[in-house]
């Protein structure tokens, strides 16, 4: 496994304290504050814990309350809230510096069958031959502000790459869609609870770009203040995050700075695996500044 991905998955395993209570500690992505997909993943992994037999997250519902800080672990405070025949419900708060800065709610389900129908994956370009966004970074890396270069540069352990990419300083103004294939970059272990807390982790990547494409505006420039500020995935069918999936993402309203995104992934032969929704901060800045802080 290579060294960005064994790190990952390392971050995203808790530290079982007692009963109910876990701990993990945050990486780094270049943000000033912990990364909203590392806590979504940890609440997700240390609820999993909790959770006996075979069942699998089917739903998962979050704030954001307060800016992570990057240099302090994370508490994760399990509730058992039910365990009914065929669901099980979690409710997880993380706290910091003795105040929660998130919160977290999931239903795991047993598998059952029934009736199916998926909306169609988009018709667009497979993965092959897309130029990655580390690499359109480094292309543009003497654009980008000092302090995220090096950050920027690093090899990372989630790979996407865009179907139609945009200038990450000036993008041009566009629709609010946006679609990227993405994929953890080496094989994973076969455990499908790591799998659903590496895209769960992996979900919070890009999400609120379609919002800002019709504003021509952009994170990378430092006039943006962006942050989530919730979080919903549903999880329709199983997957692997060690293969491509599509990512397909819109925003069909923002105001009041704030955007609402929607996103469904899909596997790369077409079923629809997850489906997402988030609202975040877009906050244009009078004056460039720091794009990624939180508020």
């Amino acid at each position: 496994m290579n060294p960005q991905v064994k790190e990952l998955v390392e971050l995203l395993q808790v530290e079982p304290l007692e009963q109910n209570l876990f701990r993990g500690v945050s990486g780094d992505i270049g943000s000033p504050r912990v990364f909203g997909g590392q806590v979504l993943g940890q609440a997700l992994m240390a609820a999993a814990l909790t959770v006996e037999g075979t069942r699998r997250v089917n739903s998962l519902h979050a704030y954001f309350l307060r800016p992570g800080d990057k240099n302090a672990k994370i508490v994760y405070d399990v509730e058992r809230i039910r365990d009914g025949g065929s669901f099980t419900t979690r409710r997880v708060v993380a706290i910091q510096h003795g105040q929660p800065i998130f919160n977290f709610a999931a239903s795991f389900h047993v598998h059952e069958d029934g009736p199916v129908h998926r909306a169609p994956m988009p018709d667009v370009p497979g993965p092959d031959g897309l130029i990655s966004d580390l690499e359109l970074r480094r292309r543009h890396l003497d654009r980008l502000p000092a302090r995220l270069r090096a950050v920027l540069h690093a090899e990372t352990a989630i790979e996407i790459r865009q179907i139609d990419p945009l200038d990450p300083i000036d993008p041009p103004i566009r629709p609010p869609r946006n679609d990227a294939w993405f994929r953890a970059a080496d094989r994973l272990p076969d455990d499908p609870v790591l799998h659903q807390a590496m895209l769960a982790y992996s979900s919070d990547f890009g999400l609120l770009r379609s919002a800002l494409m019709p504003h021509g505006l952009s994170f990378f420039k430092g006039n943006v203040q962006g942050v989530s500020l919730d979080h919903a995935m549903w999880f329709h069918d199983t997957f692997r995050m060690d293969e491509w999936l599509l990512y397909a993402t819109d925003s069909p309203a923002a105001g009041g700075a704030r955007g609402f995104c929607r996103g469904s992934i899909f596997t790369q032969d077409g079923r629809l695996v997850v489906s997402v929704a988030q609202e975040g901060l877009m906050r244009v800045q009078p004056h460039p500044g720091s794009s990624l802080g939180q508020g």
